[in-house]
Order: C-alpha cells, then sequence, then structure tokens
C-alpha cells in the first residue's frame, strides 16, 4: 500500500477524469453556501413556476443527499457543435443541448466509471472510499458548486460559463467521503454585459443571474404540459419548439470560445436539428417513439411537441 498526498490525490482523480472524456474537473468541499439562501429567495418568488423538485429542502444542504460527504468532484462536458439554427419559419428550432444523444446517458456511464475507479483507487490507498454521482437529476446546486470547484462561473444567464468552451457545458458530480483539498473557486467575468438580458423575448432573466421559469421558453417547451401556453410564451416563441438558446448565442463568451466537442455522442442526430413544424404538428405516436429514441428530446412528449409547432406555425400579429 502506497500512502498518497492530498495533492498527489488530486491530480490522480482530474488525469482519470479527463481520460474519461471530460473537459474540465474540479474539487470542492461538501458545504452549502450562500446559494442554500438564494435559492429560498428564489423559491420565495414562485420563479420555480410548477418544479416542485426544485422546493426539496436537501438542495439547500449537501450532507443530507449523501451521509458522510465530505468532498464534490465536480466535471464538465463540452457539447458545443458548430451548426446554427435556421431562420426558415417553417422549421423549428431545437435547444442545442438534445440534438445529439441523451447527454444524462453519456455523462452516467463516465462518472459510473469514475467512481469505480475512484473507490478502487481508494482501497488501494488505505482508503473505504464512498461515491454516489448525479448528471442534472439529483437535489443539488450543481452549478454553484461548479463554481466553487473552479469549473467556471455563473452568469448572468445562470449558466455555468468557462473561458475555454463558454456556458456549452453539461455539468455531473461524484459525491464522495473523501476529504479532498479543494480547487480554488471562480471568479465572475461577466462584467457590464447585459447581452442575455435584453436579447429573451420573453424577459425572463427577471435580474441578473435570476432566472424566472414562468417567463422562460425553455420551460414551457418542455416542463409546462398545459395544452396551451400563457399568450407571452405562445406569441413570442420565434420557432422554438424544445427548449431556447437566446441567452447563450448571444453570449460574448461563445462567440468567442466555443470550440466543437470531441465527444461522438453529441455530434447532431440528423431528426433533431431543423425539425419541419408541419411534420412535429402532425406527429403521430409511433413517428414521435422513432425519432427521439436516445435523446434527451424524448422528455417532451407527443402532445407538446404538437402544441409547440402548431403554436409556432400560427401566422405573427
Amino acid at each position: 500500500m502506497v500512502v498518497m498526498s492530498q495533492q498527489e490525490m488530486k491530480q490522480a482523480i482530474a488525469q482519470k477524469a479527463i481520460a474519461l472524456g471530460f473537459s474540465k474537473v474540479g474539487i470542492t468541499k461538501a458545504k452549502s453556501g450562500i446559494e442554500a439562501a438564494r435559492m429560498q429567495s428564489w423559491l420565495d418568488l414562485g420563479y420555480q413556476a410548477d418544479m416542485d423538485w426544485m422546493t426539496n429542502p436537501k438542495r439547500q444542504d449537501i450532507t443530507e443527499v449523501m451521509a458522510g460527504v465530505k468532498s464534490v468532484i465536480c466535471v464538465a462536458l463540452n457539447y458545443y457543435t458548430p451548426h446554427q439554427h435556421s431562420d426558415d419559419p417553417q422549421i423549428g428550432k431545437t435547444s442545442r443541448y438534445g440534438w445529439g444523444r441523451d447527454y444524462h446517458k453519456v455523462l452516467s456511464k463516465k462518472l459510473k466509471a469514475l467512481s469505480h475507479w475512484l473507490i478502487e483507487f481508494g482501497n488501494q490507498n488505505g482508503e473505504a472510499v464512498q461515491t454516489r454521482y448525479y448528471v442534472d437529476t439529483g437535489p443539488i446546486a450543481e452549478k454553484a458548486f461548479a463554481q466553487r470547484a473552479g469549473i467556471g462561473w455563473i452568469g448572468k444567464h445562470s449558466n455555468v460559463i468557462s473561458r475555454e468552451y463558454g456556458s456549452w457545458l453539461f455539468l455531473g458530480e461524484v459525491l464522495t467521503n473523501l476529504d479532498l483539498e479543494p480547487d480554488q473557486p471562480h471568479t465572475d467575468h461577466c462584467g457590464t454585459c447585459t447581452r442575455c438580458l435584453e436579447a429573451c423575448p420573453t424577459g425572463a432573466i427577471a435580474s441578473p443571474y435570476v432566472v424566472d421559469a414562468n417567463r422562460c421558453i425553455a420551460f414551457h417547451t418542455i416542463e409546462n404540459k398545459a395544452a396551451q401556453l400563457p399568450d407571452a410564451i405562445a406569441t413570442n416563441l420565434q420557432n422554438w419548439v424544445a427548449g431556447c438558446d437566446i441567452c447563450q448565442d448571444v453570449c460574448p463568451w461563445n462567440q468567442r470560445f466555443a470550440q466543437e466537442t470531441p465527444e461522438p455522442d453529441f455530434q447532431p442526430f440528423p431528426q433533431n436539428i431543423d425539425p419541419n413544424l408541419s411534420d412535429l404538428a402532425n406527429m403521430s405516436d409511433t413517428e414521435w417513439d422513432q425519432r427521439f429514441i436516445g435523446s434527451a428530446l424524448r422528455r417532451i412528449k407527443r402532445d407538446r411537441w404538437q402544441r409547440n409547432a402548431r403554436l409556432a406555425l400560427k401566422p405573427k400579429t
């Protein structure tokens, strides 16, 4: 058995994460901070709309997520591909994150491998390691932990921005009982820029760093199950039928520093980009089932695709 120093252990973890295909990795202590109070303020304003899972109290105290957790290993994976959205009024727009293979499956596979490696690595160094990993599914304030781990900073559009890749990043976490030396938190580099606030057609960015889901096109096209969308959303879709990338598309960090992902699973499925609105509006259950196999866009059920497409097709007044 070889006992490693904190720095050697950190370096080994980072090297393994990069070898598994992650773009960035950082470590922070498993202590909730100011984001807990900010989350509560956000909830008090009702900005979560009907996303009841956001009210889970564990989201404000990570020690409730895993007993004995001491450190959070944060990872990020660049998903940008250079295809651009169409301006054709007959074509629907889908958010870039859903173009390729479901990111939950891609990151979960890599995080599982990292977790198993960490347990074995710990055993070899006399540590009884415990882990738990999440990809956008656990009650974790993942953006706040990513910033504290040095991955990037939370931009005014509420997405994590990195110097290397902009905000086209999927985030994941491995919680562990290992007491690891934390990385330096990332500093904010949005400066005085307000492009994302000004570009949002529905005013969903209520104030810098704060998004009101009640006014967010992405929320309504994906999560809202109602037969009709609010008029303020329906009249401002701008052909978005699955999510919305407007605030990220206008971000100077994305315009200058986005680079194509090396992850082949994130290359777009042809059926997920530039969908014909009429096809979506008249899609059968069978067509929906076949079209979105292996895609994160499968979360949007057929009736919502039809609703969104028909609204986008309505004559603009």
